[in-house]
């Protein structure tokens, strides 16, 4: 190994990420205003159905979404895209994650709807979901998570275009030898997470913020992420900013006799993928929870699960669960103004998944079916 030449290859990679880095804390600091929904003639919803499962049960929601905006699809008010390509084969055979054309249908949309989409292991191809976020900067990743009989009510936001996913794909190697992964922290991307909590909890009558970070650790990136939350909190004094350890967060999440006491939490992007997951485990699995990803011109939800390729494989796909791309749709209604529809159909999967329960889904061929499910939720809109 020449080490010379191996540090002379890592520092104009490493010069090129941080220009690129500091071009886009540019960008950031002078973004255009917020699309405003109510405005707009037509909205335009594009659907991905993705792979595995995806199609499954995206065909149910598609389903649920034309009977709830029957009146709204006629009049043209709103349009449901379907936008294909984003399979597994396909972003294999282009080598890329969102293939172009895939991408610019994307961005012809104002919201989109996601189902599952595999990740290949090892290589460099990226996550299509961390490419869609950064494309079309969908900085707040928002997650909502009930238990009702608990009191727990929290909602999540989880910064999702920086950390240690926005350069997931692109750290250093040095084969045999040892490897180096890159995080990324701003000063405006942490602002514009921090808002978007305090303003929710704000409009919400919540009265607390939990920042999670490993800033005893990480001392710049996740340091920073505190100290600008705090700066942003200093605006909403009614609400309580406090700071939590990540691993101690984790743990308060498991104590019955603490956890109802959280109600907002703002948090990095890999800290916030993994609090998610154990609070939706917590609300009854990753499968009922559906997921938002929020920008000021575009926003993107999907079910917060994988597209579960084993199904398939084992002939049990039409046995998917669609219960949580479902719910994804009432927080989509929701964000484009329609709260209406959006209350309709949260009642019908409350009434579904919480109240009768009259169809089970299993994941297996001894519950009911996706088409069964869809045609239950569809029964009570």
């Amino acid at each position: 190994m020449d080490k010379t030449q191996v540090i002379e290859q890592a520092k104009a990679h490493f010069a090129q990420l941080l220009s690129d880095q500091l071009d886009r804390a540019e960008r950031l600091e002078n973004a255009a205003a917020p699309k405003d929904y109510t405005k707009l003639d037509k909205i335009v919803v594009g659907l991905c159905p993705g792979d595995g499962i995806g199609p499954i049960i995206m065909k149910e929601t598609r389903r649920v979404l034309e009977k709830l905006l029957a009146d709204e699809l006629a009049s043209g008010r709103v349009v449901l895209k379907d936008i294909e390509g984003l399979t597994i084969e396909n972003r294999m055979a282009q080598g890329k994650a969102i293939p172009d054309d895939v991408l610019a249908e994307l961005k012809k949309c104002d919201v989109i709807l996601k189902a599952p989409t595999e990740t290949p292991n090892g290589g460099t191809m990226e996550s299509a979901n961390v490419t869609m976020r950064r494309e079309l900067d969908l900085y707040a990743n928002v997650r909502p998570v009930s238990v009702p009989d608990e009191g727990i009510e929290w909602m999540f936001y989880r910064e999702n275009t920086e950390g240690e996913y926005a350069l997931g794909s692109k750290g250093v190697e040095v084969p045999g030898l040892l490897c180096m992964d890159f995080k990324v922290t701003t000063w405006a991307g942490t602002r514009r997470i921090a808002r978007a909590a305090f303003e929710y909890a704000k409009k919400n009558g919540k009265t607390s913020v939990a920042i999670v970070t490993k800033a005893n650790v990480m001392k710049k990136t996740d340091g920073n992420f505190s100290r600008i939350c705090h700066e942003v909190a200093a605006d909403y004094p009614g609400i309580k900013a406090e700071d939590w350890y990540m691993d101690i967060m984790t743990a308060n999440l498991i104590k019955k006799d603490r956890r109802n006491q959280f109600q907002v939490f703002v948090l990095p992007n890999l800290y916030g993928d993994i609090l998610t997951d154990e609070a939706a485990e917590i609300q009854g699995g990753v499968g009922t929870a559906g997921s938002a990803n929020i920008g000021d011109q575009y926003a993107m939800f999907e079910a917060i699960h994988g597209s579960a390729p084993r199904m398939i494989e084992e002939g049990r796909g039409d046995y998917a669960n669609p219960s949580s791309l479902i719910k994804a749709s009432e927080m989509m209604l929701r964000h484009i103004g329609l709260t209406e529809k959006a209350d309709k159909l949260a009642e019908a999967l409350s009434i579904c998944c919480d109240k009768e329960k009259a169809v089970v889904i299993t994941n297996n061929k001894d519950g009911a079916s996706c088409r069964e499910f869809g045609d239950y939720v569809i029964s009570k809109l």
